[in-house]
């Protein structure tokens, strides 16, 4: 049994935070969930509210909150570009005072915190695949900036922090992530074709389907996320978590199509501005610190993401 902590999960009603909170809970951790609900829902934890380790929290962190914790995992912000670029003013603040909100909680209490960056600190590579120690090719003033940007500085101030106020902190760069849970309309290319395929509508392609991403399943996430924040204090990141697998979109959309058994057809459309080409994670820096590498492959993944969606679609 695990020496039960405190922890406490910001954007935990959200995809990865649900499954975060679940885990948590699980382990018999005492976890305090807290979101705002722009993007996280109750349905992503309404099997926990009734668990007595399990507590839902309704804030936003662009105004601080005082609590007691012994860990802390900040991964509170809209995470899709349908939702991120909704309202973008909205989307730096969560993550910039977010993390300051934060850090400045942990610094008090004396509590451990890991920060849910992200691949797109890598903009649209010319290194491949990205490793770490890659400083990225990001456009500083583009539609995607608020949350690309957003997640940079979020870096900045958790090494500073680290620094100047010897924080102990961990930074995880989550590369892309499905699985049951997906916001149905959040413009993911993962639950965008499932709800196509199973709906019967034209599947959307954008450009011509080569630019490839690589897809972890929620589960080998978790486990990414829970060894990190477990790691020896000298190792604090960052560290890419993500399935180094990599395919098409075309060959995902053709996948889906096969595994729904679904009619619909395949369209192309203009690719969106700075949608980066290709994206593929170097885990060795994971294998090697964490002992940590993804265990689901595609098919599987995609095998109970598809049931998700059906059951909520039906």
């Amino acid at each position: 049994m695990h020496l039960q902590k405190r922890i406490l999960v910001t954007g935990g009603a959200g995809f990865l935070g649900s499954h975060l909170c679940e885990r948590l809970v699980e382990e018999g951790h005492d976890v305090l969930c807290l979101d705002n609900f722009f993007t996280g829902t109750k349905r992503n934890i309404e099997h926990l509210i009734t668990k007595p380790n399990f507590e839902m929290i309704r804030h936003d962190l662009v105004q601080p909150i005082f609590l007691e914790v012994d860990e802390i995992y900040n991964l509170a912000c809209p995470a899709s570009p349908v939702h991120y670029q909704y309202n973008p003013v909205k989307t730096v603040k969560t993550c910039i005072m977010g993390a300051i909100h934060m850090l400045g909680l942990a610094k008090r209490v004396n509590a451990k915190i890991l920060q849910a960056s992200t691949s797109e600190v890598y903009g649209d590579p010319v290194v491949h695949p990205q490793k770490e120690s890659y400083w990225g090719n990001v456009n500083p003033i583009g539609l995607r900036s608020c949350y690309d940007e957003g997640k940079r500085c979020a870096e900045t101030l958790f090494f500073d922090y680290h620094r100047q106020n010897r924080v102990n902190i961990r930074v995880v760069r989550i590369f892309n992530t499905y699985g049951p849970r997906m916001h149905p309309n959040d413009g993911r290319v993962v639950s965008n074709f499932i709800v196509q395929a199973l709906t019967g509508q034209d599947m959307t392609v954008f450009g011509d389907g080569s630019q490839t991403r690589s897809f972890c399943y929620v589960d080998d996430l978790i486990e990414g996320m829970i060894r990190m924040m477990g790691a020896p204090d000298e190792f604090i990141g960052p560290v890419n978590l993500g399935n180094p697998g990599e395919f098409t979109i075309l060959e995902l959309a053709e996948t889906i199509i096969r595994m729904t058994g679904s009619t619909s057809n395949i369209v192309f459309k203009p690719l969106p501005k700075d949608d980066p080409m290709q994206r593929k994670p170097d885990i060795a820096l994971a294998t090697e610190k964490l002992q940590w590498t993804p265990r689901v492959n595609l098919e599987d993944g995609l095998k109970r993401t598809i049931s998700y969606f059906k059951a909520m679609i039906e």
